[in-house]
């Protein structure tokens, strides 16, 4: 057994494990996306996403939403995710950097509208399912894919399973 903890100083070792990360970002469908305005600033807005097999994350937007310029000037982004309203309650979260490319092509509209509108309205029914993906398909609307790069988990219940098993062994006396 390792030494319990007495603070909170490190709390690397609370690493989120790949079994868990998969489950996290297979129960969530929003993620806190970021990117860099022309200043230099960071921004961020709430997205859905849908991530394919091989890691990269697919979003969309209106090309006139100020994010689309953003990405192509500068294509380096952040993808946070949270277990926030998951079955798996708060605490847990991994954090992608990545780059970015927009897509505007038929090709990719004709695959991934379907598959997002899938993934959120599947609970509802195929009707719903392919209103929504109707109804991204507009003038403007455009795709963003994100190729992850460095990533950084955190998993919570860890941390607190650290400090019961430190307040059991006595460790946290503060005077």
């Amino acid at each position: 057994m390792s030494k319990p903890i007495t603070n909170y100083e490190d709390v690397t070792v609370y690493g989120l494990d790949d079994d868990i990360e998969t489950q996290l970002i297979a129960e969530q469908n929003e993620c806190t996306f970021g990117w860099v305005t022309k200043d230099g600033a960071p921004m961020a807005a709430i997205m859905s996403y849908l991530r394919t097999d091989d890691g990269t994350f697919w979003m969309t937007a209106s090309g006139q939403r100020k994010r689309i310029p953003a990405i192509r000037r500068d294509p380096r982004v952040v993808v946070t995710i949270t277990s926030s309203g998951t079955t798996m309650r708060a605490g847990r979260t991994v954090t992608y950097k990545g780059i970015a490319t927009v897509h505007d092509d038929d090709e990719t509209k004709a695959w991934f509208y379907p598959a997002l509108a899938e993934r959120l309205m599947a609970k509802y029914g195929q009707q719903r399912v392919d209103e929504f993906a109707k109804m991204l398909d507009s003038p403007r609307r455009v795709i963003v894919a994100i190729a992850p790069g460095v990533r950084v988990g955190y998993d919570g219940q860890k941390m607190s399973r650290a400090t019961v098993e430190a307040r059991e062994a006595g460790a946290l006396k503060f005077d």
